[in-house]
């Protein structure tokens, strides 16, 4: 029978002889192990393509060339921030490295990240506290909370001061390429749904909707959004007349990990109807369906 080889994630996995198998640890934790293998001598080959990566490099598709995407890990345990760095590196991501919370903000407003991977307990800035300043500047970059705190309290926090996910340790590291991974493809499906060749801009009654800058306003005047609060008005604005239900907010805005968390989705709604709406007891934009869910009024798609 012939033997087959596949990749998964930056590992060559295959029932070849020669192949060393090494144990990973669990990051945050030892008593359990990811099994990877590696081949000697067969990755020299790959090397020489993509500076010693796989196919796959720095989230591009198809084995695609392109600049890789930058990653700050704010990270305070030194032998856990090596070891994620060492797997998103080898991967293909540009990353650098913060071991405290003041120096992980610094690094962050001095330098364009696509995404920044926050350690929720960091000494002199807490990760919530770090999220909170990330989100009120003018830069935007992806935010992967991971925390130790299993509760569903510490989850919610980190979504609602606008984390795009979570991570709870201990967590092994083919879980986190995967979430790596699945929130840049989430990152490019955004992009993709901006009109080629047309103004990014979205203009719903009285409010005007900057998708590439991020800003929006209300009869001229900057309504201040949280990132997750523009990313379900965004949802909304270029969907009008669609009923969403809760869970498929979760799934479309926030990503497959939040299942179970719609009171995060009534929260952000109420909040948003609260700076656009002149009466958020009678809400002109996001609609209520009751029974279902929310929908974007029909009655600005045709003007």
């Amino acid at each position: 029978m012939a033997r087959m080889a596949f990749w998964r994630g930056n590992c060559l996995l295959c029932p070849i002889p020669g192949l060393r198998t090494t144990q990973k640890p669990r990051v945050g934790g030892a008593s359990e192990c990811v099994r990877t293998a590696k081949p000697r001598g067969v990755l020299n080959s790959w090397q020489r393509r993509g500076s010693g990566h796989c196919l796959l490099m720095g989230g591009g598709q198809d084995g695609e060339q392109m600049a890789p995407r930058t990653i700050l890990v704010v990270e305070d345990d030194p032998d856990i921030a090596q070891l994620v760095h060492l797997h998103l590196r080898d991967t293909g991501y540009d990353v650098d490295v913060a071991q405290d919370g003041p120096a992980g903000l610094q690094q962050a407003l001095a330098k364009s990240y696509d995404l920044i991977i926050l350690d929720l307990m960091l000494p002199g800035m807490d990760g919530l506290e770090l999220c909170r300043k990330l989100r009120a500047s003018s830069k935007y970059s992806l935010v992967l909370m991971v925390t130790a705190k299993s509760t569903e309290l510490d989850r919610v926090l980190g979504l609602e001061v606008g984390a795009d996910d979570y991570l709870t340790k201990p967590f092994s590291i083919l879980e986190l390429l995967a979430r790596v991974k699945a929130l840049f493809r989430r990152m490019e499906a955004l992009r993709a749904q901006a009109p080629l060749g047309k103004s990014l801009t979205i203009r719903v009654g009285d409010l005007v909707i900057e998708v590439d800058k991020r800003k929006v306003q209300l009869r001229g005047r900057p309504i201040e959004l949280t990132a997750k609060e523009f990313d379900l008005l965004l949802q909304f604005a270029q969907h009008p007349g669609q009923v969403y239900t809760r869970a498929k907010l979760l799934d479309d805005v926030w990503g497959y990990s939040h299942e179970g968390y719609e009171h995060t989705v009534n929260s952000h709604i109420n909040r948003l109807r609260a700076k656009i709406e002149d009466d958020s007891s009678r809400p002109r934009y996001i609609l209520t369906v009751w029974g279902v869910g929310y929908s974007f009024s029909e009655e600005w798609s045709e003007r």
